[in-house]
């Protein structure tokens, strides 16, 4: 059958990211298959409206990667743009429409019936694979886990058992990364065993760890600088939540000969003496820890595995191995008063040598402890639909008044950064980037 796989992200705040999940579900594809592989950050719409009807695909697949932007100060919704284009693609071809991701598999049905897709795939994206092999011998649809269809008997999502299987294609996707940044991703397991309240991940992954084998990773790092990469980031929820195989994994990068740097989100937890020593020496670059708060009352509240000292160890021991370390904050949780607010920032004063990037507003999500609070504060009913964004606030302090707060402590120093940074920092990553720089960059604002 031939097969045509399009990312719609053309999210390029702070940078472009590399769309890992469609090498995913292109490599669980059986090679009897034609699969081409369209990206939106390089393919216009015209472009795509050429390559639809000479190709003339029998099925789409469409990876919706995210709702929105999760950013209450500048906010973007996704989902109506990939309805023009799923509208669009109607008016080009006949070919059956398919919908995942990680976004899709968030709010599943209510994404489905915006957009008109034929059938969804809720979970991991492997699974397009049996919908393909049964459309194509016309087998029942009953014994695909995850599948959404129009008549609404979809079948009940199951745990992938399988681990991320990487597929490097040759169609020169990648090429585009390459040439802005160099950057390029990879996953080392899926699932996340953390239980913090805001966070679909475990829904999305699952809450245990799936691991890949270190070699492997390695190998698959090894491929990726190969193919042209000159920086990888892990894109793991927590590349240290198993700090045994993030270990052996940075290990093996060393013994393959990855000779490029790579970074990885962190969880600011407790690690073994020289762990982030052996992490630089396997060619670590940088840290982007997910720190959120540094109130002991806040963090308790997020249901962190770790409290502010933690996080200042951490973070010291980061720094004087030579990498190079941000710190991510979500302000405005439940339990979020003026005293949280100025002790979170007394504590970040304690962070040196770093870069700071704070977030107000927490993005609600179903299936999540968050959800469960709005609920049971009356901020949100069963019956609201979570579709567009929706911020929790707290009843103690509203989001405006924690941005002035931050703002204030601010002052002049631009290692501080409020959002994102908004388009003025694409503008400034991409220069860099046309520079020969690689990476997030983010290290240029560190004081």
């Amino acid at each position: 059958m031939k097969i045509l796989l399009i990312s719609p992200n053309t999210l390029t705040v702070p940078y472009p990211v590399y769309p890992i999940g469609l090498d995913y579900v292109a490599g669980s594809l059986h090679k009897r298959h034609d699969v081409k592989i369209a990206d939106l950050n390089i393919m216009s719409l015209n472009d795509l409206g050429h390559l639809t009807r000479q190709f003339s695909p029998d099925i789409i697949g469409i990876s919706i990667r995210n709702i929105d932007n999760t950013e209450a100060g500048n906010p973007q919704f996704f989902i109506s743009k990939h309805k023009k284009l799923v509208d669009w693609l109607r008016s080009q071809c006949d070919a059956v429409i398919v919908g995942g991701g990680a976004g899709f598999t968030i709010l599943p049905r209510e994404i489905f019936t915006m957009l008109a897709l034929d059938y969804g795939i809720v979970g991991e994206g492997e699974r397009f694979n049996q919908l393909v092999d049964a459309l194509e011998n016309h087998h029942p649809l009953s014994g695909i886990p995850g599948l959404l269809r129009r008549d609404q008997h979809d079948n009940p999502p199951q745990p992938w058992i399988g681990n991320p299987q990487r597929w490097a294609s040759d169609n020169g996707h990648s090429q585009f990364y390459i040439d802005h940044g160099g950057m390029l991703n990879l996953q080392t397991k899926r699932g996340c065993c953390f239980s913090c309240i805001y966070c679909p991940y475990p829904h999305i992954e699952g809450s245990k760890h799936r691991l890949v084998a270190p070699d492997k990773v390695a190998n698959m790092a090894l491929r990726l600088q190969k193919n042209g990469a000159r920086y990888i980031f892990i894109t793991d929820s927590a590349f240290n939540s198993d700090i045994s195989h993030s270990l052996k994994v940075a290990e093996a990068f060393k013994k393959h000969g990855l000779s490029i740097p790579w970074g990885a989100f962190f969880a600011p937890i407790r690690h073994p003496a020289g762990y982030f020593d052996t992490m630089k020496d396997c060619g670590l670059k940088h840290i982007e820890f997910g720190t959120e708060s540094l109130s002991h009352i806040m963090l308790k509240n997020y249901r962190k595995p770790f409290v502010p000292d933690d996080v200042i160890t951490a973070h010291g021991q980061a720094v004087a191995a030579g990498l190079h370390a941000a710190h991510y904050f979500l302000l405005g949780g439940p339990g979020e008063t003026a005293d949280t607010i100025t002790e979170s920032l007394d504590n970040v004063e304690r962070l040196e040598n770093t870069v700071l990037f704070f977030f107000t507003g927490i993005r609600i999500y179903p299936r999540t402890g968050l959800y469960k609070t709005a609920i049971k504060e009356k901020k949100i009913s069963h019956e609201t639909s979570l579709l567009e964004p929706r911020y929790y606030e707290s009843d103690a302090i509203s989001h405006g008044q924690i941005e002035e707060r931050v703002i204030h402590r601010k002052g002049q120093r631009i290692n501080w950064i409020v959002g994102s940074g908004g388009e003025q920092a694409a503008t400034t990553v991409s220069r860099l980037h046309a520079r020969g720089h690689t990476g997030p960059l983010w290290e240029f604002l560190i004081r």
